[in-house]
């Protein structure tokens, strides 16, 4: 039964989504706390705190309380989660919501239960918790009862899991600790040994959002941008002009990685299902999908028809909600598929 109080949440390394029955995508904030270190109390939470990164004065600090889209910080994470369900079902909790939450293939038993007992302490009557594939495929409208096989690549920020599905559950899977960030980190990496120069977080997500891609093309091969930060030799403030063949070269790293992971899974993907994928392609959802031409090298290296999920970054959100609708779902995605990487 659905109660008007169930919530789904996608709890990401980069930022959280929170699906509501009726009202679709509720919320959708930066995963990122501001705390006053000398009090431990919370001072902002979400895109508030956000703006706050790099900038804040010695006693407050700006957290990431998730990493490759596990917890990091237990009572960070706790907090976080208790602010966004507050926001949502208002002050008064009479009611305490049923939450499903989204976790990575290869989070450990110790991960998952850290996100389940985070979950209820927020102030949830119940917690299920869901493979992110599965709820990414749910949410891009794929049919995972049946027994053909698809294929659902999510790129999140700090992960990007692999998955053929076949009858409600994952055949064969990968969870690899590439994502969004892993693509920021490339480009301060390739900035500061090219150029010399030191850039935040916020300045290379930038630059990959405007420039960066993986697929160079006569169209976007003279696009460039400014780019400003610090000087590592005369410490001064210093602007350089960056090209978007130079952040197809920086992020042709994690890119690979992506790809050779996608390629293992076929490897061992069984025979029936794999010509299942031949017919339905690759289905990639998640914000790290819409780095500019990585569907279409992807389709380049696997030979496989590539599609990018309609509302790409919702999709696992919105899987969850399916799935909290369809109980029968989290009955048969029992954890414990074959594990590739």
């Amino acid at each position: 039964m659905w109660f008007e109080e169930d919530i789904g949440i996608d709890l990401g390394t980069a930022s959280v989504l929170v699906f509501k029955k009726g009202k679709g995508i509720v919320l959708h904030e930066p995963s990122v706390v501001a705390i006053d270190k000398s009090t431990n109390r919370v001072i902002a939470v979400g895109e508030e705190a956000r703006q706050m990164l790099g900038r804040t004065p010695g006693h407050i600090a700006a957290i990431r309380p998730l990493k490759e889209g596990v917890i990091a910080d237990y009572d960070t994470t706790e907090k976080m989660l208790t602010y966004f369900v507050r926001k949502i079902m208002g002050r008064k909790l009479f009611f305490k919501p049923r939450v499903i939450v989204c976790i990575p293939t290869g989070a450990t038993d110790v991960e998952e239960r850290a996100v389940r007992q985070a979950t209820l302490s927020s102030g949830a009557r119940q917690a299920f918790i869901i493979e992110e594939p599965i709820a990414a495929a749910l949410g891009a409208g794929i049919n995972i009862s049946g027994a053909t096989g698809n294929m659902v690549v999510d790129i999140g920020g700090g992960t990007s899991d692999i998955a053929v599905l076949s009858l409600g559950g994952a055949v064969c899977n990968a969870s690899l600790r590439i994502g969004g960030d892993k693509f920021d980190e490339a480009i301060i990496r390739f900035v500061r040994r090219e150029y010399n120069l030191m850039i935040g977080e916020r300045s290379a997500e930038e630059i990959k959002i405007h420039i960066g891609t993986a697929w160079v093309t006569d169209a976007n091969r003279n696009n460039s941008m400014e780019v400003k930060g610090r000087d590592l030799l005369t410490g001064l403030p210093k602007t350089i002009t960056m090209t978007s063949v130079e952040a197809w070269e920086a992020l042709q790293e994690p890119v690979l990685g992506v790809i050779e992971g996608v390629k293992k899974v076929l490897e061992v993907t069984p025979p029936e299902l794999a010509a299942d994928i031949v017919n339905n392609g690759i289905v990639m959802t998640g914000g790290g999908s819409l780095l500019n031409g990585l569907d279409t090298i992807l389709s380049q290296e696997t030979n496989l028809p590539v599609h990018i999920a309609d509302d790409a970054i919702c999709c696992v959100a919105r899987g969850t909600g399916k799935a909290l609708t369809q109980m029968n779902i989290l009955s048969r995605t029992q954890r414990g598929p074959r594990r590739v990487l």
